[in-house]
């Protein structure tokens, strides 16, 4: 079972400000689940959030009660309620990003035989909201609410180039500070990804993540005032071999954006990005 970095020193001080204490510890709670967590028990919670067992447990019991978890009695353990899928499917199914990049993600994932998807920023991780897979047996099996690692992934470092300057900035020493061993390693990988996207309006990542694994990512600005997402496209190296990402992927994902912006602005759409005729 993977373990996440505790969030609750990172996501800031919960008694500052008019934040409620009890409501940010319970959320933290709910944000301890990843999408490879079936359950979770009263350790894993206290290990993911740094929470007191007795704090855990009272916040356990509460949201039990609303329906925003169920416990196991034979097991001691807790999973996903329905009042927590019911409400993240209903911001899921409620935005017009997600409505509209989804289709052309398809698309996309067909033509390139890989995998699309399309997330946003959870802390230092970045969690897919969208995702979309080719027929291919040897496509990402990566599914909604996936989490990912920021500056390995060509989804995190193209949602950092396109982030206003000082809000990186704070980022990048969240970051570093949870991996102080690495922080050249991350500024590289940062200040690369920013120069790649100045010049091609993409990053591509090959390997960096995983060594088997090449992705190209992209910033997305809807323009009706939500958060910023990125967009991917990624695959195993038989499949988006290093020209494939650069040539044919990276500006296909480029288009897409622009797509995404006209269907958006109830413009016309471009249509996808022309083919480049082999050589």
């Amino acid at each position: 079972m993977r373990k996440r970095a505790k969030a609750t020193a990172e996501r800031g001080g919960e008694e500052e400000g008019n934040f409620s204490a009890a409501l940010t510890r319970g959320l933290h709670i709910l944000r301890a689940f990843t999408a490879d967590d079936a359950s979770l028990g009263n350790q894993d919670f206290i290990e993911r959030t740094g929470l007191p067992k007795a704090t855990i447990s009272r916040l356990t019991y509460t949201l039990v009660g609303l329906g925003y978890l169920t416990y196991d009695e034979s097991l001691g353990r807790y999973s996903i309620g329905p009042a927590t899928v019911s409400l993240g499917y209903s911001a899921l199914s409620s935005s017009p990003v997600v409505h509209v990049a989804r289709p052309l993600m398809q698309e996309l994932a067909d033509d390139t035989g890989a995998a699309a998807a399309l997330g946003t920023r959870d802390g230092v991780e970045m969690v897919y909201l969208a995702n979309c897979r080719s027929m291919s047996p040897v496509s990402l099996r990566l599914n909604v609410g996936s989490r990912l690692p920021i500056w390995r992934t060509a989804m995190g470092l193209a949602y950092m180039a396109e982030m206003l300057p000082e809000r990186r900035e704070a980022l990048l020493e969240q970051i570093v500070r949870l991996e102080p061993g690495k922080a050249k390693e991350i500024l590289g990988h940062v200040n690369d990804a920013r120069a790649q996207y100045a010049k091609r309006g993409f990053v591509a990542s090959f390997g960096a993540w995983y060594s088997y694994i090449n992705a190209v990512g992209v910033a997305f600005r809807p323009t009706d005032g939500s958060q910023l997402v990125a967009l991917t496209c990624g695959g195993i190296v038989d499949i988006l071999p290093r020209e494939k990402c650069m040539k044919e992927v990276g500006p296909a994902l480029v288009q897409l954006g622009k797509r995404m912006h006209a269907r958006l602005q109830g413009q016309a759409d471009p249509g996808p990005a022309p083919r480049k005729r082999p050589d």
